[in-house]
């Protein structure tokens, strides 16, 4: 897959001594691919991803691997706040939910995809560490949203995804399996939701959005018990 390495972003520094364990994907949540890339390598945005994703696939690189994209803003995973440090970043091209949320297209998910399994290869991701930005920002984010493919990259090792058990097992507790897999529990409901626009998609926007269902709490412990495994 060619990566167009001509567009280059200012706007990163150095990672320290933090290792590579997150794979963060993002929406660029404006209405056109031209605005949102010139944001992306605007000095004065502050804000970057070390790739770009067009609709036709295209990938452009912004940012070195090795060096600190500045992505994630205000963030929490595991216990770790400064996750630009110890994760790579990539932007799909989608104009988001506040400028007409749209499917993503084939050649778009297949791109990121091939793109995927090279960065998780490369830095040795645990599959329950492929990320949403909503996932790690739940009061402030919701791309790439539950229109994004996720159990399309997890058929092919990146990521995680499950059928959901028939039930949840008698003692699972759905937050306290969402503080094992790495949410921020300080809003709880916007946890719950990030974790269902994430692995329950079809439940955002129904009634059972934002709160502790059956369906939820199950598939809370699947992937807990996977990242205990992970």
């Amino acid at each position: 897959m060619p990566i167009t390495l001509n567009t280059p972003s200012p706007n990163f520094d150095d990672r320290g001594a933090a290792p590579i364990d997150i794979l963060l994907l993002h929406y660029t949540g404006m209405p056109t691919a031209h605005e949102a890339l010139a944001r992306l390598c605007d000095p004065a945005s502050k804000v970057s991803a070390h790739y770009f994703v067009d609709l036709d696939g295209a990938v452009r690189q912004l940012v070195d691997e090795d060096r600190r994209a500045w992505h994630a803003g205000l963030a929490f995973w595991r216990g770790a706040r400064d996750i630009n440090a110890r994760s790579i970043g990539i932007e799909l091209v989608n104009p988001g939910h506040e400028w007409g949320y749209a499917d993503f297209p084939e050649a778009q998910v297949e791109a990121v995809l091939e793109l995927s399994i090279e960065i998780v290869r490369r830095h040795q991701i645990a599959r329950a560490n492929v990320l949403a930005h909503s996932d790690v920002a739940p009061t402030r984010r919701q791309d790439p949203g539950e229109r994004f493919p996720w159990a399309q990259l997890a058929a092919e090792g990146v990521g995680w995804f499950a059928t959901t058990p028939a039930q949840a097992a008698p003692d699972a507790d759905l937050l306290s399996d969402l503080d094992v897999i790495g949410y921020d529990l300080s809003a709880a409901d916007a946890a719950v939701t990030a974790f269902q626009r994430h692995y329950c998609p079809h439940l955002i926007g129904a009634e059972r959005q934002g709160k502790p269902c059956a369906e939820t709490t199950a598939m809370a412990r699947a992937l807990s018990l996977e990242t205990h495994a992970s």
